[in-house]
């Protein structure tokens, strides 16, 4: 290893040298590790590319492009930095995308194509493309290289009142229009201090513009909206998030009544309000008489619904009253005024809101693809939304132990429910998440449980003589020609876990059967509740431990009682099926099944058959005698076996042993009888179902009596039983 600081024992020129020469190899390294060149997205009919559509996002180049949907769909073109045929660029997945089309190569690696279609551009966050090249046959290691992508649209909004007429402390609410009501960034907050304060809201997908004014006469109302998905301004050279100012003037009357401002504007309604109540500041009313009680109510008629009580304590330097504010009914600003009377009489007009004690009622998750569900269970490593629901939420400062938040556009805040999107970490060591509020536990909570989701049965190997195989590569029936001394499962547990999928246990089941080459059942047998854990490389495998896993493999002849797989005849078949154990899993498993047939390639059996009208030539004769007779046939033969299909032989045999011709032949007496030894290549028909055939013989011998060779043709009589 080169010691850096021994820079310092050479001299000014070679040590410069050096310097210079590892900066070198250094800026090489980094120009080989770019696997891109050039890239290009082309949407709808707009392309952008990487070489000029490039933006800055905190310091990191971004490839910009404008969408109008959501699930967008776009063509991709890829330069590659160095065009090759031996390591083609793979395109990585992403739950950002789907790959429509895969990425292909064009013009032998000059460029490559693909489809994708995004999913949820508005919500996605950190949207990236990132290549892969696997390392080569010459050894150099796999590069990758990540493009980040930012998706931008045009947002617009407009606010256009139909009346411009408000009264002091009269809360009014006006609709905003705008393309694209998700992008705008609500502030459930009123602004504080102006002419004219306000906050935005966002009700079923339309924007809602609160206003209060608090001064007399013509006053503007200048709304700064921001929103969530950033844009470009100045020639598409900077990002922003600010939309164009929103200006509106607006005429302000005094109401007809005193308005009296207080200095708490949410007030909670409990045990505590109600009978010893709260302290609160408020406007001198001029005609305000201390140590007296007065009624407020939500009309300003008389008769109206008690919301609360006033009791004047003081008057103050700054020309304000402190009370006791006693509540009784719950009240909403947005709802109507509240009226301060004496003796059913209104004196003055104030407002606030009376919410309930912040309280849950119930909690629901929402997985990334799925319905809202009452279980609250979480994995590790997952990001989900939570909803909670209950009275007066929006004042909660909920937050969630050892989980992070992230913010949403889908994010709903209400007195009746919020929604929190959270993400779980992955090295979690609870089983339970508490939901504080203000620092206080709620009661309620997320229970966290391990993954445990069928994985493709790609880590399941099988050995039967030769090295171990993925169980899913072995598709059909195998014809296997040899012996099978045992079948062996084993399994690649590091295949289970990675990085950004997390799995879980494998609960597997293993159905065997072995028939014989007629298809009768031999032996029947069910393996349940495998467990395969994944291996320590896996994040969560310290939460994995269990004595259930399975440690080592499985040997078939360890399961099979009545006969080995050694032992098995000639086309007997085994048949394993492994699967998934469904009750262990709220998705549907895989399954796969493996088919093992003993083939053999020859048959050796001894055949009696009865050839019928031989003709027969012996040396020296110029033609063939006459049909002879029934003959009887004693004949070691070899079949042959069809190389590709199920034990199904070739119509063709060959053979050798003893016939006796005309052995049935009565009617010559014995002239033409005679033993001889042959050697006989006969035709069958290969029917499996024909009882009677006819077969064809042709071959040569020698008699024994007569103590000379012979050649015979002619056809057979053949029986099966």
């Amino acid at each position: 290893m080169l010691n850096f600081f021994g820079f310092r024992r050479l001299p000014g020129a070679w040590g410069l040298g050096l310097l210079l020469l590892l900066c070198g190899l250094t800026a090489q390294a980094q120009q080989a590790s770019l696997l891109v060149r050039d890239l290009s997205l082309r949407t709808d009919t707009t392309r952008y590319s990487l070489s000029r559509h490039t933006v800055a996002v905190q310091g990191e180049p971004h490839l910009y492009f404008f969408y109008r949907q959501d699930d967008e769909a776009a063509e991709l073109l890829v330069y590659p930095e160095v065009a090759s045929r031996a390591a083609a660029l793979r395109l990585q997945r992403s739950a950002d995308f789907t790959l429509v089309d895969s990425l292909t190569a064009v013009d032998g690696g000059q460029y490559y194509r693909a489809k994708l279609r995004f999913k949820d551009l508005g919500g996605s966050k950190f949207l990236s493309l990132t290549f892969r090249q696997p390392n080569d046959s010459v050894g150099r290691p796999a590069l990758t290289q990540t493009i980040k992508l930012l998706p931008v649209t045009h947002t617009t909004l407009e606010f256009r009142p139909a009346d411009t007429e408000l009264f002091v402390g009269e809360e009014k609410v006006f609709d905003l229009t705008s393309n694209n009501p998700k992008n705008i960034r609500v502030t459930p907050e009123w602004t504080r201090g102006q002419d004219i304060d306000y906050r935005l809201e966002q009700e079923k997908g339309v924007l809602r513009l609160h206003v209060l004014p608090n001064a007399l006469g013509t006053r503007q109302l200048t709304l700064r909206p921001q929103t969530e998905r950033p844009f470009l301004t100045d020639n598409n050279r900077r990002v922003t998030y600010s939309l164009p100012p929103v200006r509106q003037e607006f005429t302000v009357k005094a109401s007809r009544l005193r308005f009296l401002s207080v200095d708490k504007k949410e007030i909670t309604l409990d045990e505590a309000s109600r009978r010893r109540g709260v302290e609160l500041i408020l406007d001198n009313g001029r005609t305000f008489e201390l140590k007296r009680t007065y009624r407020i109510e939500d009309q300003e008629e008389a008769g109206g619904a008690l919301i609360a009580e006033l009791f004047t304590r003081q008057y103050l330097t700054n020309d304000r009253v402190l009370c006791w504010l006693r509540v009784y009914n719950t009240h909403r600003q947005t709802e109507s005024y509240l009226y301060i009377k004496e003796n059913d009489q209104a004196k003055y007009v104030t407002n606030f809101n009376i919410s309930p004690k912040t309280a849950i009622s119930a909690v629901s998750v929402r997985h990334r693809g799925g319905d809202w569900s009452t279980n609250t269970t979480v994995n590790p490593g997952e990001t989900v939304d939570v909803r909670l629901e209950g009275e007066s939420l929006t004042r909660a400062r909920f937050h969630f132990e050892d989980v992070q938040i992230i913010p949403s556009d889908s994010s709903i805040r209400s007195d009746a429910a919020v929604v929190y999107r959270v993400q779980v970490p992955l090295t979690i060591d609870k089983k339970r998440i508490t939901i504080f509020n203000s620092g206080q536990p709620t009661g309620y909570g997320l229970s966290v449980r391990e993954f445990q989701r069928p994985h493709p049965l790609d880590f399941v190997g099988v050995t039967f003589g030769e090295a171990p195989r993925p169980l899913t590569r072995l598709n059909g029936p195998v014809l296997y020609n040899r012996t099978i001394s045992d079948v062996v499962f084993s399994f690649n547990t590091g295949a289970i876990d990675s990085d950004r999928q997390l799995y879980g246990k494998q609960y597997l089941t293993f159905d065997i059967r072995t028939q014989n080459a007629k298809g009768e059942l031999i032996e029947m047998r069910t393996v349940d509740n495998i467990v395969v854990c994944p291996d320590g490389n896996s994040v969560r495998a310290a939460f994995y431990q269990d004595k259930q896993c399975q440690v080592g493999n499985i040997s078939l002849n360890s399961l099979l009682s009545y006969r080995k797989t050694y032992d098995l005849d000639d086309w007997s078949t085994i048949i394993i099926t492994v699967k998934h154990t469904q009750s262990q899993y709220q998705e549907p498993g895989f399954s796969q099944k493996l088919e093992l047939v003993l083939q053999r390639r020859i048959k050796f059996d001894i055949d009696v058959s009865f050839p019928g009208g031989l003709l027969t030539k012996y040396p020296g004769e110029s033609s063939y005698t006459s049909f002879g007779g029934i003959s009887l046939a004693m004949l070691g033969q070899i079949s042959f076996y069809h190389p590709e299909k199920i034990n199904r032989l070739r119509p063709y045999k060959v053979g050798a042993g003893f016939v006796a011709l005309n052995a049935f032949d009565l009617s010559k007496g014995d002239a033409n009888r005679d033993l001889g030894v042959v050697l006989l290549g006969s035709i069958y028909p290969t029917r499996r179902d024909a009882k009677l055939t006819f077969p064809l013989y042709l071959g040569g011998g020698y008699l024994l009596s007569k103590g000379k060779p012979f050649i015979l043709l002619g056809p057979g009589i053949g029986l099966r039983l």
